[in-house]
């Protein structure tokens, strides 16, 4: 078995929900040493649909793998003195605490750049380190809010919806994921040092806006809500089958768009000038979906997504997660992943993403129990005593 790229890399996870600590996840996928600091007796927010108070939740299981737990009250200053200790041993910490609240602990960037010059620090913010809202809280919900992605999400004459999952979280995790491994090739490679990464939860999100940005600088023009369409690709939409599942498909270029009016047999699409073109299309959308729509419903999801696919036109079911499941695809790339678990018994989780051909991500272990490793990391790392732990543990530090 190959060794894994990140061999060797110690990533301290000083976070919680849920963009930070992912991000600490993907590098433990790919063989960092990540050890999570937790609050004493409660543990991460992600542990929360755990049967009993820092129990092992199944978004625990997912969400800490390949993590070391070690308990730490940061709201005490013996928790303090004790993470900064740690910081020294580490290439690479993680945190997505409010700036005010680590400057007022001591650990604002240019402290921690002072404990380990070589260090690299990922601070994950609401609002990122700098500006008049650097100091304000944020969750996925709010950064999409404020990124512009929720106010085109929606149909047209409705209000703006967010999406179903937390896609501003994971965007921001692998986008600083890619910033550490940058940081990281910097320093070993380049003769560089240790640095500050700093990343606002929103900017993943301002980053995914498309075009539209360079439109407004030059237009004013804001986009809106249109539903499952666009108004600059068409056809691209949903649908509805004739057992009653939806669909989605996109012909939108103009060879895709003369496969799916072959496949349709409609003339009037192949001859007429009005769809002749990406640029003439835009301007008959609802013609171009009636048709559509109408052919559509006439065959069950199964066999038109086969039918479009078979054709060259890409089509995909609205998938639910009963579908990704028992779908031949996913099980063929590995997508998911069983894995043994003593306390659960047999659980799939997504596999390690993405693939990599000589040196793929792995699964070594899942999410550990509250405090597993605290005598691993405070007597094996810092040196202390067993007498010393367990006074710290008995005044609720550790």
């Amino acid at each position: 078995m190959s060794e894994l790229p990140l061999k060797g890399v110690r990533v301290l996870d000083v976070s919680a929900v849920l963009a930070a600590p992912v991000t600490s996840t993907f590098l433990g996928d790919f063989g960092a040493e990540v050890v999570k600091i937790e609050e004493p007796g409660v543990g991460d927010f992600t542990r929360g649909r755990a049967t009993t108070p820092g129990g092992r939740s199944p978004q625990w299981l997912q969400e800490a793998r390949n993590k070391k737990s070690v308990t730490l009250n940061l709201r005490s200053r013996e928790g303090q003195d004790l993470l900064k200790q740690m910081i020294p041993h580490f290439d690479v910490m993680v945190t997505n605490y409010r700036p005010p609240t680590l400057e007022r602990w001591g650990m604002g960037p240019e402290a921690l750049e002072a404990l380990n010059p070589q260090g690299i620090f990922v601070f994950i913010t609401g609002y990122g380190l700098t500006g008049p809202y650097a100091g304000r809280g944020s969750f996925d919900r709010i950064a999409s809010s404020f990124s512009g992605l929720t106010y085109t999400s929606g149909e047209a004459d409705g209000d703006p919806i967010r999406c179903g999952y937390a896609v501003v979280d994971f965007m921001s995790a692998y986008l600083a994921a890619f910033s550490v491994v940058t940081a990281l090739y910097h320093r070993d490679m380049r003769g560089g040092s240790g640095q500050v990464i700093d990343l606002a939860l929103y900017e993943g999100g301002l980053r995914a806006t498309e075009e539209s940005v360079i439109d407004y600088s030059l237009t004013g023009a804001i986009r809106g809500r249109t539903g499952n369409s666009s108004p600059f690709m068409v056809p691209a939409s949903d649908f509805t089958t004739a057992d009653n599942r939806r669909i989605s498909l996109h012909a939108a270029t103009d060879t895709l768009f003369r496969k799916l009016a072959g496949l349709m047999q409609c003339k009037e699409f192949l001859e007429d000038d009005r769809y002749a073109t990406r640029s003439s299309r835009m301007e008959h959308p609802n013609e171009i979906y009636g048709k559509i729509a109408d052919w559509i419903a006439r065959y069950d999801a199964d066999d038109v997504v086969t039918m479009l696919n078979d054709a060259g036109v890409p089509a995909s079911p609205v998938m639910n997660m009963a579908d990704l499941f028992r779908d031949p695809h996913i099980a063929a790339r590995g997508n998911l992943l069983a894995v043994e678990d003593e306390e659960f018994g047999p659980v799939q989780m997504v596999a390690p993403i993405p693939k990599l051909s000589k040196t793929p991500g792995r699964v070594r272990s899942l999410g550990p129990k509250l405090g597993a490793h605290n005598e691993e990391i405070l007597s094996g790392l810092l040196g202390l005593e067993a007498d010393e732990i367990a006074a710290l543990a008995a005044k609720g530090v550790v």
